[in-house]
């Protein structure tokens, strides 16, 4: 256990508390055990790391990745037997879904020792809604997604924005007296801004190989597809990219993919969860369930940088953005006259010169306009949508 240690102590001395994530507020930390998942690349290490550097003290605390050379000969059982044993007392385990079976030995672990607290962290979303049934009631699990506006402009230009509830960006209660001309960074945002290490020289790089882990391994992975099927679900993404936002044709997507029609909706679940495409669903379903889906989109604005190459949507761009950005606090679903409805309002989002057309029979209707540094009663400004969490 000696090098689990020692990279442990690695870790944690080049881990800085300067900029920390929004979900760490959110999370019940007092859990004696709890799960943390999301995408690839969105930060779920470097949060566990700021939490034990603030709150908890070395001599009682290890982090371990499950993909370590340890693991080739000693079980997770082992491991917190040992650790409890040496007066262990906080356990953390990074890339749990890279362990066989994680699920069941976690129980077990909750079970067999009551004095350790233990928290986990996934990337592949999919293994973790997998063994969460053998985990009952004993973990809750937060789902934290990618860097808000709001979040982009504290890491990446130290600019201290606050949150605004969804109430107050539609009352125009917006005031960031360092933010004099919001639309520059605003499309750098769109560009790099969603994931940590954007600000990295080989962002493109690590995007595109974050993208090829998700799409070649972690869902064949799950869903125990052979390379050739794997093949297929990337290629699927590829067609998505240069289509979006479309309703989709399950027949359509079946013929240009050549794989069965009564497969499509699964597949494009699996790449859903995986944090590749955003589903809008209808008012039956809403995001939190399985309502009839209207509309399907790439994930987040910086994978259409990538994904997109020459075939840059504008209209897209901003569509991605506002229904990534609100569907972190708000139940966004589709709208039969507009783009999207949250609640009993209806949002119609476009350029400086988008009308109130679309909006004219909604009982409560906003327009939501990009290229426009501020707004006006029931226009409003798009990169206002990203400061809700």
């Amino acid at each position: 256990m000696d090098r689990l240690y020692e990279n442990f102590n690695k870790l944690l001395k080049g881990t800085k508390t300067n900029f920390i994530r929004y979900m760490y507020d959110e999370i019940k930390w007092e859990n004696r055990m709890l799960g943390l998942v999301g995408p690839r690349g969105v930060g779920k290490t470097t949060l566990f790391l700021q939490y034990i550097k603030k709150n908890l003290t070395l001599k009682d605390t290890l982090y371990v990745s499950a993909d370590n050379i340890y693991f080739a000969d000693n079980t997770l059982i082992d491991l917190a037997d040992k650790f409890s044993k040496q007066g262990g007392k906080h356990l953390f385990i990074d890339e749990i879904h890279k362990y066989p079976n994680w699920s069941r030995e976690l129980k077990q672990m909750y079970d067999s020792y009551p004095n350790v607290r233990f928290f986990f962290t996934g990337s592949s979303i999919l293994d973790i809604y997998k063994g969460m049934a053998d985990l009952s009631r004993r973990a809750p699990v937060y789902e934290m997604q990618g860097l808000s506006f709001r979040e982009y402009l504290a890491l990446f230009h130290g600019i201290d924005a606050t949150t605004y509830t969804f109430e107050e960006l539609l009352e125009h209660k917006v005031d960031i007296p360092e933010l004099i001309h919001p639309l520059p960074v605003f499309a750098d945002y769109l560009k790099r801004g969603y994931y940590p290490f954007g600000k990295d020289l080989d962002f493109n790089m690590e995007l595109e190989q974050v993208i090829n882990q998700t799409m070649e391994i972690d869902i064949p992975q799950y869903a125990n597809m052979n390379v050739a099927t794997g093949r297929k679900l990337k290629q699927l993404l590829m067609i998505i990219s240069q289509s979006v936002p479309f309703k989709p044709v399950m027949q359509k997507l079946a013929d240009l993919t050549r794989v069965s029609r009564n497969y499509i909706a699964d597949y494009l679940l699996y790449i859903e969860r995986a944090g590749m495409i955003a589903q809008l669903r209808d008012e039956t379903g809403g995001i939190r369930s399985l309502g009839k889906v209207e509309k399907i989109y790439l994930d987040n604005p910086n994978l259409i940088a990538i994904l997109g190459k020459n075939e840059l949507n504008v209209g897209n761009l901003r569509e991605t953005f506002f229904y990534n950005q609100m569907r972190v606090k708000q139940d966004v679903i589709s709208s039969h006259i507009a783009d999207f409805q949250i609640g009993g309002r209806t949002f119609e989002v476009g350029g400086k010169n988008k009308g109130q057309k679309q909006i004219a029979e909604a009982a409560e209707g906003y327009v939501v306009k990009d290229d426009i540094e501020t707004g006006y009663g029931n226009v409003i400004p798009l990169w206002y949508f990203g400061l809700n969490y």
